[in-house]
Protein backbone atom coordinates (compact mmCIF):
# COMPACT_ATOMS: atom_id res chain seq x y z
CA UNK A 1 0.00 0.00 0.00
CA UNK A 2 1.36 3.38 -0.98
CA UNK A 3 1.87 6.13 1.62
CA UNK A 4 -0.86 8.23 0.06
CA UNK A 5 -3.39 5.41 0.33
CA UNK A 6 -2.26 4.64 3.90
CA UNK A 7 -2.75 8.26 5.01
CA UNK A 8 -6.28 8.22 3.64
CA UNK A 9 -7.17 4.77 4.92
CA UNK A 10 -9.44 3.92 7.85
CA UNK A 11 -6.53 2.21 9.62
CA UNK A 12 -4.54 5.45 9.75
CA UNK A 13 -7.50 7.48 11.03
CA UNK A 14 -8.21 4.81 13.61
CA UNK A 15 -4.63 4.95 14.87
CA UNK A 16 -4.75 8.78 15.02
CA UNK A 17 -7.99 8.71 17.00
CA UNK A 18 -6.56 6.11 19.36
CA UNK A 19 -3.44 8.22 19.88
CA UNK A 20 -5.53 11.33 20.60
CA UNK A 21 -7.66 9.40 23.06
CA UNK A 22 -4.56 8.14 24.89
CA UNK A 23 -3.13 11.69 25.03
CA UNK A 24 -6.45 13.03 26.37
CA UNK A 25 -6.57 10.36 29.08
CA UNK A 26 -2.94 10.97 30.07
CA UNK A 27 -3.56 14.73 30.20
CA UNK A 28 -6.62 14.23 32.38
CA UNK A 29 -4.72 11.97 34.76
CA UNK A 30 -1.79 14.39 34.86
CA UNK A 31 -4.05 17.35 35.79
CA UNK A 32 -5.64 15.31 38.59
CA UNK A 33 -2.22 14.33 39.88
CA UNK A 34 -1.04 17.97 39.72
CA UNK A 35 -4.15 19.15 41.58
CA UNK A 36 -3.60 16.51 44.26
CA UNK A 37 0.08 17.30 44.80
CA UNK A 38 -0.33 21.09 44.87
CA UNK A 39 -3.73 21.04 46.58
CA UNK A 40 -4.98 23.41 43.90
CA UNK A 41 -8.18 25.23 44.89
CA UNK A 42 -7.82 24.40 48.61
CA UNK A 43 -6.68 27.52 50.46
CA UNK A 44 -6.66 28.51 54.12
CA UNK A 45 -7.00 31.95 55.70
CA UNK A 46 -3.94 32.82 57.78
CA UNK A 47 -5.02 33.35 61.40
CA UNK A 48 -4.10 36.37 63.52
CA UNK A 49 -1.05 35.28 65.51
CA UNK A 50 -0.30 38.61 67.17
CA UNK A 51 0.07 38.56 70.97
CA UNK A 52 0.34 34.74 70.94
CA UNK A 53 3.35 32.91 72.36
CA UNK A 54 5.46 30.71 70.10
CA UNK A 55 3.92 27.58 71.64
CA UNK A 56 0.41 28.88 70.95
CA UNK A 57 1.41 29.72 67.39
CA UNK A 58 2.68 26.20 66.80
CA UNK A 59 -0.53 24.62 68.14
CA UNK A 60 -2.77 26.91 66.11
CA UNK A 61 -0.91 26.42 62.84
CA UNK A 62 -0.67 22.64 63.31
CA UNK A 63 -4.47 22.50 63.38
CA UNK A 64 -4.57 24.30 60.01
CA UNK A 65 -1.72 22.31 58.39
CA UNK A 66 0.43 25.43 58.26
CA UNK A 67 4.03 25.92 59.35
CA UNK A 68 5.95 28.86 60.82
CA UNK A 69 9.46 30.22 61.08
CA UNK A 70 10.76 32.57 63.76
CA UNK A 71 12.76 35.34 62.11
CA UNK A 72 13.92 37.51 64.98
CA UNK A 73 12.95 39.37 68.13
CA UNK A 74 12.13 43.09 68.09
CA UNK A 75 12.64 45.87 70.62
CA UNK A 76 10.24 45.51 73.51
CA UNK A 77 6.79 46.96 72.97
CA UNK A 78 4.74 47.65 76.06
CA UNK A 79 1.42 47.00 74.28
CA UNK A 80 2.41 43.36 73.60
CA UNK A 81 3.12 40.61 76.17
CA UNK A 82 6.72 39.44 76.56
CA UNK A 83 7.77 36.81 74.00
CA UNK A 84 4.56 37.22 72.01
CA UNK A 85 4.19 37.67 68.26
CA UNK A 86 4.50 41.31 67.20
CA UNK A 87 4.69 40.91 63.40
CA UNK A 88 3.69 38.17 60.96
CA UNK A 89 3.94 37.54 57.23
CA UNK A 90 1.56 36.79 55.50
CA UNK A 91 -0.86 39.12 57.29
CA UNK A 92 -4.01 37.77 59.00
CA UNK A 93 -6.75 36.85 56.54
CA UNK A 94 -4.40 36.13 53.62
CA UNK A 95 -5.42 33.01 51.68
CA UNK A 96 -2.58 30.48 51.40
CA UNK A 97 -2.16 26.83 50.48
CA UNK A 98 -1.76 24.00 52.94
CA UNK A 99 1.80 23.72 54.22
CA UNK A 100 2.55 27.42 53.70
CA UNK A 101 5.11 28.86 56.12
CA UNK A 102 4.19 31.92 58.22
CA UNK A 103 7.10 34.13 59.30
CA UNK A 104 6.87 35.72 62.74
CA UNK A 105 8.79 38.18 64.93
CA UNK A 106 8.68 37.95 68.71
CA UNK A 107 8.56 40.69 71.35
CA UNK A 108 11.67 40.85 73.52
CA UNK A 109 11.59 40.27 77.28
CA UNK A 110 11.83 43.92 78.31
CA UNK A 111 13.01 47.39 77.49
CA UNK A 112 16.70 47.84 76.81
CA UNK A 113 18.51 50.72 78.44
CA UNK A 114 19.88 53.82 76.72
CA UNK A 115 22.27 56.56 77.80
CA UNK A 116 20.93 60.03 78.51
CA UNK A 117 22.15 62.45 75.82
CA UNK A 118 23.50 65.93 76.51
CA UNK A 119 20.45 68.17 76.24
CA UNK A 120 21.67 70.95 78.52
CA UNK A 121 21.51 74.38 76.82
CA UNK A 122 19.58 72.92 73.89
CA UNK A 123 16.15 74.23 73.02
CA UNK A 124 13.02 72.22 73.70
CA UNK A 125 12.51 71.79 69.94
CA UNK A 126 15.98 70.26 69.66
CA UNK A 127 15.61 68.09 72.75
CA UNK A 128 12.34 66.32 71.83
CA UNK A 129 13.55 64.76 68.51
CA UNK A 130 16.77 63.67 70.22
CA UNK A 131 14.81 61.85 72.92
CA UNK A 132 12.49 60.21 70.39
CA UNK A 133 15.42 59.00 68.30
CA UNK A 134 16.66 57.09 71.37
CA UNK A 135 13.24 55.63 72.15
CA UNK A 136 12.57 58.05 75.00
CA UNK A 137 9.70 60.48 75.55
CA UNK A 138 9.52 64.06 76.74
CA UNK A 139 7.66 64.15 80.04
CA UNK A 140 6.58 67.05 82.24
CA UNK A 141 7.93 70.49 81.40
CA UNK A 142 8.72 72.90 84.24
CA UNK A 143 9.71 76.54 83.77
CA UNK A 144 12.07 78.43 86.05
CA UNK A 145 13.34 82.04 85.86
CA UNK A 146 16.18 82.11 83.35
CA UNK A 147 17.08 84.30 80.41
CA UNK A 148 17.40 81.25 78.12
CA UNK A 149 13.80 80.91 76.95
CA UNK A 150 12.81 77.26 76.36
CA UNK A 151 16.42 76.27 77.02
CA UNK A 152 16.96 72.93 78.80
CA UNK A 153 18.49 73.56 82.22
CA UNK A 154 17.90 70.18 83.91
CA UNK A 155 16.81 66.65 83.01
CA UNK A 156 14.87 64.58 85.54
CA UNK A 157 13.52 61.05 85.79
CA UNK A 158 11.03 60.12 88.52
CA UNK A 159 12.05 63.14 90.54
CA UNK A 160 15.82 62.68 90.41
CA UNK A 161 18.21 64.78 88.39
CA UNK A 162 19.92 63.07 85.48
CA UNK A 163 23.46 63.52 84.28
CA UNK A 164 24.69 62.99 80.75
CA UNK A 165 25.50 59.30 80.31
CA UNK A 166 23.08 58.01 82.97
CA UNK A 167 21.15 54.95 81.83
CA UNK A 168 17.35 54.66 81.74
CA UNK A 169 15.02 52.14 80.11
CA UNK A 170 13.65 52.81 76.66
CA UNK A 171 10.20 54.42 76.56
CA UNK A 172 10.98 56.29 79.79
CA UNK A 173 9.60 59.80 80.14
CA UNK A 174 12.26 62.42 80.77
CA UNK A 175 11.04 65.55 82.55
CA UNK A 176 12.66 68.77 81.42
CA UNK A 177 13.31 72.01 83.29
CA UNK A 178 13.31 74.98 80.91
CA UNK A 179 14.07 78.66 81.18
CA UNK A 180 11.12 81.04 80.94
CA UNK A 181 13.08 83.83 79.27
CA UNK A 182 12.74 86.20 82.22
CA UNK A 183 15.26 87.76 84.64
CA UNK A 184 16.08 85.56 87.63
CA UNK A 185 16.31 88.59 89.94
CA UNK A 186 14.77 92.04 90.35
CA UNK A 187 16.87 95.18 90.09
CA UNK A 188 17.06 97.15 93.35
CA UNK A 189 16.65 100.94 93.39
CA UNK A 190 20.12 102.46 93.86
CA UNK A 191 20.64 104.35 97.13
CA UNK A 192 22.71 107.55 97.34
CA UNK A 193 25.03 106.85 100.28
CA UNK A 194 26.16 110.51 100.47
CA UNK A 195 22.69 111.81 101.25
CA UNK A 196 22.14 112.43 104.99
CA UNK A 197 19.01 111.02 106.63
CA UNK A 198 16.29 113.62 107.23
CA UNK A 199 16.07 112.76 110.94
CA UNK A 200 19.72 113.64 111.51
CA UNK A 201 19.28 116.99 109.72
CA UNK A 202 16.30 117.86 111.95
CA UNK A 203 18.15 116.90 115.15
CA UNK A 204 21.23 119.01 114.28
CA UNK A 205 19.08 122.09 113.53
CA UNK A 206 17.32 121.85 116.92
CA UNK A 207 20.58 121.56 118.81
CA UNK A 208 21.93 124.69 117.15
CA UNK A 209 18.89 126.61 118.27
Amino acid sequence: MSLKKYLTSRVFFGQVLAALAIIAVLGYLFMHWLTFTTDHGHEIAVPDLRKLTEEQVEDKLDQLDLDYELLDSVDFRGDYPKYSVVEQDPMPGTMVKVGRKVYIKINSSGFSSVRIPDLIDKTYREAVPTLKALGLEAGTVTYVPNLGKDMVLEMRYKGRNLKVGDRVLKASKIDLVLGDGKESYQEETPVDSTAAPKEEETTTTNEQK
